[in-house]
């Protein structure tokens, strides 16, 4: 049978008809009636004189996690397809994620089912290409996604908002449309019936797609994704939520895992810290030897117990909730999405840290867990264990207001506390208003500080504008961080890729560190650079600001005195056990040199077969400094190109003293298979500050020239590789 002509589509067309089967579905008692209703539409709508046909896929787009790029009318002929418009950023897409996950593991493509994400972005840095192959890795996306960085076809669908989905039949032909989140019922309805419809008719092939997935080839790596970073002030150690690895970590100042809680696999369980899981962690808080976790994507507030050595869930049921008020115990009470906590009390009382406050990212608010019993700007005494709303409507805007529930935020991602007057506050990055607002600890008034513009409905007023007030301009901020000490907050100002820092007296908004470039650079502050930081917190009495620089799968260390930036070495002692993958260390691999790294390029030296060469290391570390005990620093010999130099070579060793370096004796081998080389020297120092509060990495690279002759040269003095950090 011919396949009936095509007309261009738009979701618009599908209206009609799809709301006459929603309402009717509404009055249908059984499954079976529904089945069959939705049976009749479908032939209904295979039964269209013409097809609402979606238009191919725009030439020359970038296609990730496949082989090759696809084609509508080719590639996915005889398939029902999904097509999952989405930005990376929108808590909304998010939601859906595990709705498609459930259909996927029901169906595969052998089936005749493909998903098909296309993703339209919001922000600019949304629509670079590098950016998306980390939010596949970081939501385990497993099936084709296509970069339509210009919105075509949403824009040819006349899409109107994320998430939408699209569900095609074998033609390429719209059969419905489900828009925004919570639709999981329908979608799996829709598309097992699709399929039932269309392999009745025989039109369904059961050819597999070329898929390529990224995550195959992620390296190793002892940090995945770090969302957050808080600091217990009181034992001297940083908590991490290492998002991709679905767990904790308890890491002292020199970089040496405590505590590995949970991962390497998402879960929900709470017990011992052996048997616990997460699900994509994001904000920590730490008080009197007790963390509070975000758990995100299990909708989850959990408590780590580092005394008992236990992990408990003290708010949330572990599904998405709905409820934009609150008001049950903890444990009782579903959330939805939190993305921060934060431990403290409310108004300029003295300290109590009886208040856990919660970015509520899925429902736009933000919520309070009484930890004690307490009270809540404009709300009488409450017991311990409520969890409830504090601010925000529930609706997605930038609405600020005297009232706390009229006020609305726009997936609220970071907070910090400034209890102390004159401030008495909480700071809140609102990511998708790309602002930074403020929620008195007194009556609750929201008002603006940064970003954004008056309009509460627009949530496209973004940039990278060092200014005053509403005149900066930021990205979608997922971070901040309160300092005390200078009265200053600090902002991850997350797709500009840089740390700002706002004064809240003035309200000026100005780049403390980073290029804006997505790189990875650690170096001054003016030349270092970021990827995505998603948070950050101040430690060692206001001297060192910490950043989760989440794309580089690193913590970076902010000196805010010498203005300099470094990254924290991350790595266990034999006796702690880390359930996440760590590299294993069969035979040493050679490192990358950080690019901000010096590069020095010494004079030629003129050496001869089966002479020694001596290179005598001569680094100074900087004053007040010593080697991190536990950590090797080491040196690294290549040779590119002329790998034939370091034949018989021990490529590698330790430098374990800073007073007593090592000479590195390389041997010239008496078979020469050119006259010319390059020996390239590198080394790696770890170090801490005297009292050990601070550790960092340093790198440098030694390019030794080598001219190659027969003329014996005598024994020459040893080549002093000399550099002062």
């Amino acid at each position: 049978m011919a396949a009936p002509a095509a007309r261009s589509a738009s979701l618009s067309g599908l209206l009609p008809a799809q709301t006459s089967l929603e309402y009717a579905l509404l009055d249908a008692v059984t499954q079976q009636e529904k089945d069959d209703l939705i049976y009749q539409y479908l032939q209904k709508v295979d039964g269209w004189e013409q097809d609402l046909a979606v238009p191919e896929f725009p030439e020359g787009l970038e296609w990730l996690n496949t082989e090759e790029p696809l084609s509508i009318h080719k590639d996915l002929c005889g398939k029902v397809v999904v097509l999952d418009f989405f930005t990376y950023c929108c808590i909304n897409c998010i939601h859906v994620l595990p709705d498609l996950h459930a259909l996927e593991r029901r169906f595969s493509d052998t089936d005749g089912l493909l998903i098909v994400g296309v993703h339209s972005a919001k922000f600019p840095n949304e629509k670079v290409s590098d950016n998306i192959k980390s939010a596949i890795l970081r939501y385990d996306i497993t099936h084709p996604v296509v970069n339509d960085a210009d919105a075509s076809l949403w824009q040819e669908l006349e899409v109107s908002c994320w998430p939408t989905l699209v569900i095609l039949g074998p033609r390429g032909n719209m059969l419905f449309s489900l828009i925004g989140e919570g639709h999981k019922d329908k979608l799996f309805s829709y598309t097992s019936i699709a399929l039932k419809y269309y392999k009745d008719r025989g039109q369904i092939r059961d050819g597999k797609v070329g898929i390529k997935l990224f995550k195959e080839s992620l390296p190793p790596s002892p940090l995945l994704f770090p969302g957050k970073v808080a600091s217990d002030h009181a034992a001297g150690r940083l908590v991490v939520a290492d998002t991709g690895h679905h767990r904790i970590l308890v890491i002292q100042k020199n970089g040496q895992i405590q505590y590995s809680i949970g991962g390497p696999n998402p879960g929900r369980k709470d017990g011992m810290f052996s048997e616990s899981s997460f699900n994509s962690p994001q904000g920590v808080a730490i008080v009197n030897n007790a963390i509070y976790v975000a758990d995100t994507e299990n909708h989850l507030i959990r408590k780590i117990d580092l005394d008992a050595e236990k992990v408990s869930t003290v708010a949330g049921i572990g599904i998405q909730g709905t409820d934009t008020e609150g008001g049950e115990r903890g444990e009782k009470q579903p959330i939805s999405s939190p993305w921060d906590v934060v431990v403290g009390t409310s108004g300029s009382e003295v300290q109590r840290n009886n208040i856990l406050w919660i970015a509520m990212a899925g429902t736009h608010q933000i919520w309070a867990l009484l930890l004690d019993s307490g009270s809540l700007p404009k709300r009488s005494e409450l017991e311990k264990g409520t969890c409830l709303r504090v601010a925000g409507s529930g609706n997605e805007e930038n609405r600020n207001n005297a009232y706390p529930h009229k006020a609305g935020f726009a997936q609220p991602s970071g907070l910090a506390l400034a209890s102390e007057d004159p401030w008495s506050c909480l700071f809140v990055a609102d990511s998708e208003s790309s602002t930074v607002r403020t929620i008195s600890l007194k009556d609750g008034a929201v008002k603006h500080l940064v970003g954004g513009e008056r309009d509460p409905m627009n949530l496209f007023a973004f940039g990278d504008i060092d200014g005053v007030g509403i005149n900066a301009k930021l990205q979608h901020p997922l971070g901040v961080a309160w300092d005390a000490k200078r009265n200053l907050l600090y902002v991850a100002d997350s797709y500009n890729h840089k740390i700002k820092v706002v004064d809240p007296k003035t309200k000026v908004c100005s780049t403390l560190a980073g290029t804006g470039d997505a790189n990875d650079a650690a170096s001054s502050f003016a030349e270092s650079a970021f990827n995505e930081p998603g948070g950050l917190c101040v430690g060692e009495s206001g001297r060192l600001l910490y950043v989760a620089d989440t794309n580089n799968h690193q913590i970076k260390v902010m000196d805010l005195e010498a203005e300099t930036v470094s990254v924290l070495p991350i790595f266990k002692p034999d006796s702690a056990m880390v359930d996440g993958p760590f590299p294993r260390e069969k035979q040493k691999t050679v490192p990358k040199v950080p690019k901000s790294a010096p590069n020095i390029q010494l004079a030629p030296v003129t050496v001869c077969p089966g002479q020694t060469l001596q290179l005598k290391l001569k680094l100074d570390l900087p004053p007040g400094t010593k080697l991190t005990e536990g950590v090797p620093s080491c040196w690294f010999l290549t040779a590119e190109g002329n790998e034939w130099l370091l034949q018989e070579q021990a490529p590698s060793g330790d430098i374990e003293s800073i007073s007593s370096q090592p000479t590195i004796a390389l041997r010239i081998p008496t078979d020469c298979l050119s006259l010319e080389a390059v020996l390239s020297v590198s080394v790696f120092l770890y170090y801490c500050s005297a009292d050990s509060s601070a550790c960092m990495m340093k790198g440098i690279l030694f390019r030794q020239p080598l001219q190659i002759t027969d003329t014996q040269p005598g024994c020459g003095a040893p080549v002093e590789l000399t550099h002062v950090f």
